[in-house]
């Protein structure tokens, strides 16, 4: 038995300025305000000064620290073991268009992971694939040179390694149970016929990289699409004469949205203001962090095999071009509470709460009674100090270094 005692606890409503957590192996056992009845031979670990908060998920995360999860069998469980130093303690291992051979390893390196989860490391949830079905007018960082339209009348790669659409349906149809997240767009030819193919498969659908009209989003929306991309970013914006993805995606109850919190994919005050509007049930806190995550300014890392470059502001192809993010979780958190001014409940929410919710991890995302002891003790400037996942205790010196 293991009592984190006297630190603020943000909970799903309300924050407990003088909470204490009471751990018994891998699950919560209570939580309460003010001092807890001590077992015998039970563990008492002061937090005074510590803020307590659900261990992140992060539904959209390419790699971190110079790893991606698309560098071979061993990458999945490389940057699951990376993660927790950021507070990370579960994750959606998420890749980009690529040809089916490497896809292939990639979803078996996610089903080795999750059968056998590698030690310290954060719980590598289900596949999130920004797939190879995308509009290529809107691909952002993408290669253009994977992407397909489900039809199978797309355009296909010169040289070694041509592939079909079919080729890539096969694949995802062989390793359908590490998949949980495809992004698509509808739009494109047999879009539709898709969303309805992967939701009869029981995967989670998300609009993105996409050209849609209002009524296209719509249509896809009634199809079965319940997920959005990196709201805002790669998708047609809100006008007042054509609402587009964004305005589809925000009228849409049943739809989760994701939004970069980095303050610069998506401005600080649209943040708030989708908030408004979606609430904090309907939004998630993601960082589309890429190889370029957790390193200095200058780093020189790839992404889908191009060359992508640290920035002061973001990660960018040698050409400029946005490639998924530089920033991590402890930063998207972060930048809700001092940029866009949310409660630290509402914080928690954004990074962990909501993607539980939204993936069905009825044991994750929340500090309640039952939960996994997945948790992360910030300090009063709300970095990164231990990060509890099952209740295993793992340590952090500085943003860099972690003991363990």
């Amino acid at each position: 038995m293991i009592v984190l005692a006297g630190a603020r606890v943000v909970l799903p409503d309300r924050v407990l300025e003088q909470g204490s957590v009471v751990i018994h192996e891998d699950r919560i056992v209570e939580v309460r305000e003010g001092a807890v009845a001590i077992a015998a031979g039970a563990r008492v670990l002061p937090m005074p000064g510590r803020v307590l908060v659900p261990g992140f998920i992060d539904v959209h995360v390419h790699g971190v620290e110079g790893r991606d999860v698309l560098d071979g069998a061993l990458a999945v469980a490389d940057v699951a073991a990376r993660l927790p130093r950021y507070g990370v303690t579960a994750f959606c291992p998420t890749s980009v268009a690529c040809a089916p051979a490497d896809l292939d390893i990639f979803l078996g390196a996610v089903a080795a992971a999750r059968a056998a989860p590698p030690a310290r490391a954060a719980r590598v949830l289900k596949a999130h694939l920004e797939s190879n079905f995308i509009n290529p007018a809107w691909n952002g960082a993408q290669p253009a040179h994977c992407l397909r339209t489900p039809a199978g009348t797309g355009r296909l790669s010169s040289g070694p390694g041509e592939f079909a659409a079919d080729d890539v349906l096969r694949t995802m149809a062989a390793r359908q149970e590490s998949i949980g997240i495809v992004t698509t767009a509808p739009e494109i030819e047999g879009g539709l016929d898709l969303v309805r193919l992967l939701r009869g498969r029981g995967h989670v659908v998300s609009i993105g990289h996409s050209g849609a009209t209002y009524a296209e989003a719509r249509d896809a929306i009634a199809a079965g699409v319940t997920h959005a991309t990196h709201l805002f970013n790669r998708m047609t914006p809100l006008s007042h004469r054509e609402p587009g993805v964004v305005g589809a995606v925000l009228e849409a109850p049943g739809v989760g949205a994701e939004v970069i919190c980095d303050g610069y994919h998506v401005h600080p005050i649209v943040v708030r203001l989708a908030l408004q509007v979606k609430a904090a049930a309907g939004l998630m806190a993601i960082t589309d962090g890429t190889a370029a995550s957790g390193l200095p300014v200058g780093s020189r890392v790839r992404l889908g095999g191009r060359v992508i470059v640290v920035t002061p502001r973001s990660a960018e192809l040698e050409d400029g071009t946005l490639a998924g993010s530089a920033i991590t979780m402890d930063r998207a958190f972060r930048m809700l509470v001092e940029e866009v001014g949310t409660p630290l409940e509402t914080a928690a929410r954004l990074c962990a709460t909501t993607a539980a919710e939204r993936l069905g991890l009825a044991d994750q995302g929340r500090i309640a009674p039952g939960a996994l002891a997945d948790l992360v003790v910030l300090d009063g400037s709300l970095r990164v100090q231990e990060t509890w996942i099952g209740g295993l205790r793992l340590r952090n010196t500085d943003p860099g270094q972690s003991v363990y």
